[in-house]
């Protein structure tokens, strides 16, 4: 034995009270010439770690404090329990903290998600038997999963969104695995095809309503005025023209979008259009809170009334939520015209509507919606056929009948629907996990949970979320 000394260490508060233990330990002196230790301290099992200024139960404490909350606000929250510690030892406990332990996985799945949205992405991998998360990767390729598949047992099911990197990671990394094409993201690519497709069949619906309007109203005589063409329709066709003009010319996009001042996301979308009747069309779909109000409005108007207080009133009555300011800009545009406002022509509901009716349980529907649906699929064939399409796939989907899915793929593949039928098209290139996935009962719902959480845990630590903290967060943060 070579000495004694005192040590100071910070434990756990008592009543929101700082508590220092002072402790006297012994130092040994090693008489082996061999060995690169001189003298060595005492440590008391459970109680003390080397170097360490802390007990065994602070130490795990603010390390909890740290997964938990992070750390600006596990300071503040240590703080008040009587535990001081900065934000930055907070942060380097969590980072000394071991990994879970890692044992086979059955069925794995995968998906990405942003580290920072548009620069950098990572991977997260979950034990769907277990839920629980099992690793974080950086990347989205499919190399760097394959990568990390033969460092590890391989697993004997991945369950995967429909990228071309994963699939070919997996295939790689677990040839003998059973891929298997996750539900949701099927589910959220179908509506996106049911939605491109529903912008032409409103268009078709509006036409047709304003056609049956127009025939109702043909034995009245007063005078209508013209529609005033709004201003963003004519930037529009101002643009389109000067863009296409350009091209025409010679010039790239790039330099169209620094002539006329324009984003080269616009360029583009002007310049893939061939008429600009379409971007017309998907700018006017969108929905106004006065959509409803409208035909009142305009049949007011021609009654006489042009208070816009009186005629906010009224349609206040009727269940208008807005403001008078909105009801005074739609007017403005009538006020210097004389004559009749043109009554509108009944709108059909919005595409974000009508994609919304179609993509939800009947059962979940209300009343008012099932009958406009009804209503609305016996005007349109197109709508109607389509609706059926989304009918089978979900009962597909919901009733795990896969076997369906070929028959299904050779139906609508042929349809005038360009998008569903592209969709349909599409689900060849990936045939044996789309069938997969709609017949196993494995599904990557854990997976979006996880990323979920961490979105919030790149927030509490906005500023600091680097891959290796969040990794550690991810994995060892209970629920």
């Amino acid at each position: 034995m070579h000495s004694r000394y005192q040590r100071r260490l910070a434990d756990a508060a008592i009543a929101g009270r700082v508590v220092v233990l002072r402790l006297v330990v012994r130092r040994f002196f090693c008489v082996n010439d061999d060995c690169p230790a001189k003298t060595f301290a005492e440590q008391v099992e459970g109680l003390t770690a080397k170097w360490s200024r802390r007990t065994s139960l602070l130490t795990s404490m603010l390390a909890a404090i740290g997964l938990a909350m992070a750390g600006r606000a596990g300071a503040r929250l240590a703080r008040q329990l009587g535990l001081s510690a900065s934000r930055d030892t907070l942060i380097r406990l969590v980072r000394r903290l071991p990994d879970p332990p890692a044992g086979p996985i059955v069925v794995l799945g995968v998906d990405d998600f942003a580290v920072r949205r548009g620069h950098r992405y990572g991977t997260v991998l979950v034990d769907l038997e277990t839920r629980r998360p099992v690793d974080l990767i950086d990347g989205r390729d499919g190399d760097a999963l394959a990568a990390w598949l033969r460092d590890r047992p391989r697993p004997q099911i991945i369950c995967r969104d429909r990228a071309g990197g994963y699939a070919e990671g997996a295939r790689n990394g677990a040839p003998d695995a059973l891929q298997v094409a996750d539900r949701f993201h099927l589910w959220q690519n179908l509506g996106q095809a049911v939605e491109k497709d529903l912008s032409a069949i409103r268009r078709d619906l509006t036409t047709a309503l304003a056609a049956q309007a127009a025939a109702q109203r043909s034995s009245q005589t007063p005078a209508v005025v013209d529609q005033v063409e709004l201003r963003v329709v004519r930037r529009f066709r101002e643009h389109h023209a000067a863009v296409h003009r350009l091209l025409r010319q010679g010039l790239s996009k790039a330099a169209i979008g620094r002539e006329l001042g324009l984003h080269p996301a616009t360029v583009r979308k002007f310049a893939n259009a061939a008429t600009v009747d379409p971007l017309i069309a998907k700018n006017q779909q969108r929905s106004s809170i006065l959509d409803g109000y409208r035909e009142y409005l305009h049949r007011r108007w021609n009654d006489g009334i042009r208070n816009a207080a009186q005629l906010t009133r009224e349609i206040a009555a009727l269940g208008y939520p807005g403001t008078e300011q909105q009801v005074q800009r739609y007017l403005r545009r009538y006020r210097t015209r004389t004559g009749h406002m043109a009554v509108p022509a009944p709108r059909p509901p919005s595409v974000r509507d009508l994609t919304r009716w179609i993509m939800t349980d009947p059962d979940n529907l209300t009343d008012d919606d099932t009958t406009r649906l009804r209503m609305l699929r016996k005007r349109s064939k197109d709508l109607n056929r389509l609706a059926n399409y989304v009918e089978d796939f979900a009962v597909m989907m919901t009733q795990l009948e896969g076997h369906r899915l070929v028959a299904w793929i050779d139906i609508v593949e042929n349809d005038s629907l360009a998008a569903i039928a592209s969709f349909a098209r599409n689900l060849r290139r990936d045939l044996d996990a789309v069938r997969n996935g709609l017949t196993l009962r494995y599904s990557s719902g854990p997976v979006e949970g996880h990323i979920n959480r961490i979105k919030m845990i790149k927030r509490q630590m906005f500023g600091r979320a680097n891959l290796d903290l969040l990794r550690k967060r991810t994995l060892l943060h209970t629920n």
